[in-house]
């Protein structure tokens, strides 16, 4: 599994205005809604209610909200560069700006876990974040999150 095959480049978007978690949640489905055909308040209310569980703020700025759905065929990705950073309950207590988010059926075991531990690895790496902090072009950002990126050790 590679990052380019659960992550579509049209998923990938700079949010330039000001939100909430709340608000963040509703912007990624309605994403996955128009990019790859999911219910858009389903996925919204699906990543709310994972997160009620813990919060998936990882630290240094990352957040991997992610979430089950039925109706969804395989995994899915949306990533998000926010401008402004938001509160998110992070392990570091430090606020978000970026987000790669995972929509998984309902019924993916090991599949939403592969992609978790890939896009885990790839949100880790100071390099990527780098990267993707100094761009600002979804089509750039979709690039550095993809080239080279695989789960041979997933």
């Amino acid at each position: 599994m590679n990052l380019s095959d659960i992550l579509k480049p049209e998923a990938v978007r700079v949010v330039s205005e000001t939100m909430s978690k709340k608000r963040l949640f509703q912007k990624i489905g309605d994403v996955a809604r128009d990019v790859y055909g999911c219910a858009g308040a389903g996925c919204a209310e699906a990543l709310i209610e994972r997160e009620a569980l813990g919060p998936t703020g990882v630290g240094h700025g990352i957040a991997l909200p992610h979430a089950r759905l039925a109706g969804v065929d395989e995994v899915r990705g949306l990533f998000f560069k926010l401008e402004h950073p938001i509160e998110f309950d992070a392990v570091d207590r430090q606020p978000v700006d970026l987000v790669f988010a995972l929509i998984a059926p309902s019924e993916a075991g090991v599949q939403h876990l592969k992609a978790l531990a890939l896009v885990s690895r790839t949100m880790r790496d100071p390099a990527i974040c780098g990267k993707l902090r100094a761009n600002g072009q979804a089509d750039t950002l979709h690039t550095v999150l993809t080239e080279g990126q695989s789960s041979a050790a997933a």
